[in-house]
């Protein structure tokens, strides 16, 4: 019986969510020497930071990635400017990206987080203010977050994957990895299992 395996990483600035790159930038490699039948759950861009999972569960990944299941990503995206309550609405109900709609999304503003610096910090624009917001989805289209804000004209700057279900990256570093076991992995294989429960046996039944 082969011996599933999952990994939480926290990933850099700068990281590819990859493990090889013929133009020799920077990839999951350097952080950890991980078994070569594992590989990311979906993916964070090079210059966005936060929450990955790695495993060689390929339902896993099937079942977390599919929209239909409703599974939560939540982001910390720093933006430009101070959006106002008529943005945030959009952001909530979807807003058009490449002539499709974003499913909704859970949308606040929030308190400059206690995050690691980024390395290198971000640009900063002394006449222009930034606002932090927690921006949770349940699906993951490329660059979804920094189009959407960029949609309603507040361009993100800084993007911090924080939250995955129950998988939090709360007291790691950048860089860190952190297998995952025990009780915290049982009640996130339970939740996968039970938010897509009704829709499985839902097509069970119409085949």
């Amino acid at each position: 019986m082969k011996k599933y395996k999952y990994y939480l990483v926290y990933k850099p600035y700068g990281v590819l969510s990859q493990f090889s790159d013929d133009k020799g930038r920077r990839t999951l490699k350097s952080l950890f020497p991980f078994p070569k039948d594992v590989y990311p759950v979906g993916r964070l861009d090079m210059d966005s930071e936060g929450l990955l999972l790695l495993t060689n569960d390929k339902r896993i990944n099937s079942l977390l990635l599919n929209p239909e299941y409703c599974h939560e990503r939540e982001y910390y995206a720093q933006v430009e400017g101070i959006p106002d309550e008529s943005a945030l609405e959009k952001l909530r109900k979807g807003v058009m990206i490449k002539g499709k709609q974003t499913l909704p999304a859970k949308v606040r503003l929030i308190d400059p987080p206690d995050l690691p610096d980024r390395i290198p910090p971000i640009r900063k624009r002394l006449n222009i203010p930034t606002t932090w917001l927690s921006i949770t989805l349940i699906e993951g289209k490329n660059r979804q977050v920094r189009k959407m804000t960029a949609a309603v004209g507040y361009p993100t700057l800084r993007l911090v994957r924080m939250r995955i279900e129950n998988l939090r990256i709360a007291r790691m570093n950048p860089g860190e990895v952190i297998i995952l076991k025990g009780k915290t992995l049982s009640e996130f294989l339970k939740i996968i299992n039970e938010k897509a429960a009704p829709h499985l046996e839902s097509n069970a039944k119409q085949h």
